[in-house]
């Protein structure tokens, strides 16, 4: 069984009424131009939260007009530490309503409250991040050719960033695209996921309270067919972020390559977890299941693939299967909740089908019982899949959910094989006391990131991505300005030069 006791007084406090949501366009919260909107449904309940205002190709012309207005004007020709000034209003402001905008997120998304807390405070430091660090490393280079030339780079924003976020996290990976773009002095159209509308509208609320100029940055709510569509396909927007499925990422790419549009894109995950023979078995295990129930298992960078060595296979697996049976699955408004609800009913039948699918291939599957009083929420208890193989398609295909496929090697050699043996490559995992084999390991790896004795612990300095289908690009520190900025090279002549006189009698 897994465990759900919860008191009432571990309630969180929260107003579940909440108002209907609006566009934000060129500093001010406006309706669709059609008028539709579409109903935002709790995934605890299954019931309707409020209604958003559905935008279509003709609001995101709007945003990005007045995007495009901004960056020609007061924005674009704003200074840098004028620019910056707003940047760090802005996560002051996200401070001061942390425990506001933590509990909406949970609410929206099913996502427990302790994790959604600690995800709202780093939304702050991305911007606080970014403001010092624009400072510190938005720099160019110098070239000097002896006394004759001076050539030296300098970085500008690029334009427009049309920005197109998940909703796993929202709030925490909204402001990871805005905070780098507008630090650097680009204007922002923002299409957040369907599913999780609620931050964002709080967040457009908070930077409106920053005062930033009218159009700096805008939001468009709205289905990805139709708004996120439109704002890939619009010619004056120069870049798109895009975090999301692997097969959406492919296609947001083929319908924004006519206006040659630069792309980021954090895909999809399979990321493997390997604990050898000596691995220190305890923490492990504390890193092996936090990293695939956290977040309800809605995580790209989620450790779905366990490889054990055979000799510690048996052992292991018996503890893991206590700790599963342990894990607490409740009320995501509740301070001890472990696993909450799934996002939506859609994506808790497909969880579902790649569980019965797991059965069909020959998987024996341990997962807990879910209490009858959440039966009206999207629950999928933590659930291991044992005797799994490489070739299944439980192994091969992203879940997204508290599922977890384990299997067994002989040596580094073979895991290594196995390891790599999927499309994906955006994250790993390597536990062993030998740290010549853990970083022999680390760069066999196909992945972006690699962690060695350690769960998914991260340093804003750092890049993220993944390599093969996982993504293009990377995101986080300096490399960010890759993407957000334009490098121009000056030639400056520091003394007269022969040129070839072409023409000339």
């Amino acid at each position: 069984m897994v465990g759900n006791q919860v008191t009432a007084k571990q309630q969180v406090p929260f107003d579940k009424k909440v108002e209907d949501i609006k566009l934000y366009i060129d500093g001010a919260f406006v309706d669709a131009e059609s008028k539709e909107t579409f109903d935002n449904i709790s995934p605890f309940t299954n019931e309707k939260i409020n209604a958003v205002a559905s935008g279509d190709e003709t609001d995101i012309e709007k945003a990005v007009k007045a995007a495009r207005k901004a960056y020609k004007g007061e924005w674009g020709n704003m200074k840098m530490k004028d620019r910056l000034t707003y940047i760090y209003k802005i996560a002051d402001l996200i401070d001061e309503h942390i425990d506001e905008i933590a509990p909406l997120e949970s609410y929206d998304t099913g996502l427990p409250i302790s994790q959604t807390k600690k995800m709202v405070a780093r939304a702050a430091n991305n911007f606080r991040f970014y403001a010092e660090m624009v400072s510190a490393r938005l720099v160019g280079e110098v070239y000097q050719v002896d006394d004759e030339f001076l050539n030296y780079t300098v970085q500008k924003p690029v334009g427009i960033a049309g920005l197109i976020t998940p909703w796993n996290a929202p709030f925490m990976l909204e402001t990871w695209k805005i905070a780098p773009a507008l630090a650097t002095g680009n204007t922002v159209v923002l299409k957040p996921a369907e599913l999780s509308p609620l931050t964002a509208n709080r967040l457009a609320e908070i930077i409106d309270k920053a005062e930033l100029p009218d159009g700096v940055f805008n939001v468009v709510h709205g289905y990805g067919e139709t708004a996120g569509a439109s704002l890939v396909a619009n010619p004056d927007v120069e870049l798109i972020s895009f975090t999301g499925e692997t097969t959406t990422g492919s296609e947001i790419m083929k319908n924004g390559a006519d206006s040659l549009k630069r792309f980021s894109m954090e895909l999809g995950g399979k990321s493997p977890i390997i604990v050898f023979e000596d691995a220190d078995v305890d923490r492990a295990l504390d890193a092996c299941t936090w990293g695939i129930f956290s977040f309800n298992g809605e995580r790209c960078t989620a450790n779905s693939r366990l490889y054990l060595h055979e000799s510690i296979a048996e052992s292991f697996i018996e503890n893991l299967k206590d700790r599963v049976a342990n894990i607490r699955v409740g009320d995501p408004m509740r301070a001890d909740t472990q696993v909450g609800p799934l996002i939506h009913t859609d994506h808790y039948n497909n969880v579902k089908s790649y569980i019965e699918l797991a059965k069909d291939e020959g998987c024996e599957v341990i997962s807990g019982n879910i209490p009858g009083e959440l039966n009206r929420g999207n629950y999928v208890a933590p659930t291991i899949l044992l005797n799994a193989k490489n070739n299944m398609r439980i192994v091969q295909e992203e879940i997204f959910g508290p599922v977890i496929a384990v299997m067994t090697f002989k040596d580094e050699a073979e895991v290594i094989e196995l390891a790599n043996d999927v499309r994906y490559g955006l994250a790993g995992y390597v536990w062993t006391k030998d740290m010549q084999r853990g970083h022999r390991v680390a760069h066999a790896i196909d992945s972006g990131m690699l962690w060695v004795n350690s769960q998914n612990v991260r340093d804003l300095r750092t890049p993220f991505g993944g390599s093969k289908h996982s993504g293009i690009g990377r995101e986080g520190g300096h490399y960010a300005f890759d993407f957000y900025t334009e490098t121009k090279i000056i030639h400056v002549a520091m003394k007269d030069h022969h040129i070839p006189q072409f023409g000339k009698k």
